[in-house]
């Protein structure tokens, strides 16, 4: 006799492959030692937070024994945290965004989940782009929605609109992506966000109600080679874009993000009303105090871009030593090479001997690849070369 929800013992019966992998290196780690475990499975960002946070941190110390220094607030976050964001805002994504249309939320997840309680319906569909991000199907059924993908163009990745346009029914209700992504590490064009935006235009005025565009910009900030992260704001008027601080500002515990609605709509108050209820009766209530005091003294900074770029070529090294094939990032921090022989799940079990830890691409919807997180010391990375030699040798 089950104790559980259906659905909640289904989840737990396929666990995430990431939070797998997680798992057992803690295991090797336990085992043969921290500094003999390549772990390249979660993107937990191990730079340290920039100094700024640190002195908004401080700042707010000073303040912290007052009454009501982490008592409630608007549940769309303090006014004055809101206006200094959508200031920054205004700056970052080239469209001029007042605070009545940034609501903050409890990460890029509490966002996501808010936004679709607010529009979506028992029985309407999401669709993304595979390879996604495993969380976003979860976060669909949590109300009623269906979760579609659609497979991205091989080997390159970019979206394909052909195949977007064939699974966009009277159903579909939004369209999700994220870029840069992840986990291929692709970044959108301003010609594909337009040509995506003007066929759900088409489609809105098809099917009698609009569909929303969101866009997922976490590693926003993370563009290498001087790539531009073009926005949806001021390309569609059901554009919406939810980020958060978790990897610019290495805040992923702390759990501050935000929703932002694109200035050309209509029923942007209607739409800021909605999510401020839900961001409450979900149970965030409110986004967390300490977060948003950080965020406003924080806002502009971010960690040291060089690092990344550097730990992207090492891995691209590693790579070619070794004889994968693979994209090469454009930004974040995830590469999405070919699973030699083809089978991913066998493949990474193969480097899982060589105490190399990596994910399955069947765990992000595209088989055949495996996704390697190298948010991890730049050593790490060289020293494992031989683990991934040693691995496509023995599948060759």
């Amino acid at each position: 006799m089950s104790i559980l929800a259906d659905s909640v013992a289904g989840y737990l019966q396929n666990a995430s492959w990431i939070r797998r992998m997680f798992e057992a290196g803690g295991q090797l780690k336990a085992r043969y030692g921290a500094d003999k475990v390549y772990d390249f499975s979660i993107g937990n960002p191990d730079l340290p937070a920039p100094p700024a946070v640190g002195e908004g941190l401080r700042a707010f110390a000073q303040h912290a024994g007052e009454p009501f220094a982490f008592g409630y607030m608007p549940n769309g976050g303090f006014p004055w945290a809101r206006e200094k964001l959508a200031e920054h805002l205004s700056k970052e994504q080239g469209v001029s965004i007042e605070a009545g249309e940034v609501l903050l939320s409890c990460g890029a997840a509490g966002g996501l989940n808010a936004f679709l309680r607010s529009v979506l319906n028992p029985g309407e569909e999401v669709l993304t782009f595979a390879p996604y991000f495993v969380e976003y199907g979860f976060y669909v059924a949590n109300f009623g929605g269906t979760f579609r993908a659609v497979m991205s163009r091989p080997d390159t990745f970019e979206p394909d609109l052909d195949a977007l346009e064939q699974a966009i029914s009277a159903k579909t209700r939004v369209v999700l992506y994220n870029s840069p992504h992840n986990p291929t590490g692709v970044i959108y064009s301003r010609e594909t966000i337009a040509a995506i935006a003007a066929l759900l235009e088409r489609k809105s005025r098809e099917f009698g109600k609009p569909i929303w565009l969101v866009a997922d910009e976490p590693y926003r900030f993370l563009a290498y080679d001087g790539a531009e992260v073009p926005s949806v704001l001021g390309i569609y008027p059901y554009g919406i874009v939810v980020s958060s601080f978790s990897k610019n500002m290495s805040l992923p515990g702390e759990r501050i993000g935000y929703v932002v609605i694109s200035p050309m709509l209509a029923e942007k108050a209607e739409l800021m009303a909605a999510l401020t209820l839900t961001n409450r009766i979900l149970g965030f209530v409110n986004p967390p105090v300490v977060g948003q005091h950080i965020m406003v003294a924080a806002l502009g900074s971010q960690v040291d871009l060089g690092i990344y770029a550097a730990r992207r070529k090492a891995m691209a090294e590693v790579l070619d030593a070794g004889g994968y094939e693979y994209l090469m990032p454009r930004g974040a921090f995830y590469f999405f090479p070919k699973a030699p022989g083809g089978d991913d799940v066998r493949f990474v079990n193969e480097l899982l001997k060589e105490r190399v830890l990596a994910v399955p691409g069947s765990g992000f919807g595209c088989p055949g690849y495996f996704r390697l997180a190298f948010c991890v010391d730049e050593s790490v990375i060289r020293n494992a070369a031989e683990g991934f030699a040693r691995a496509r040798k023995a599948l060759a």
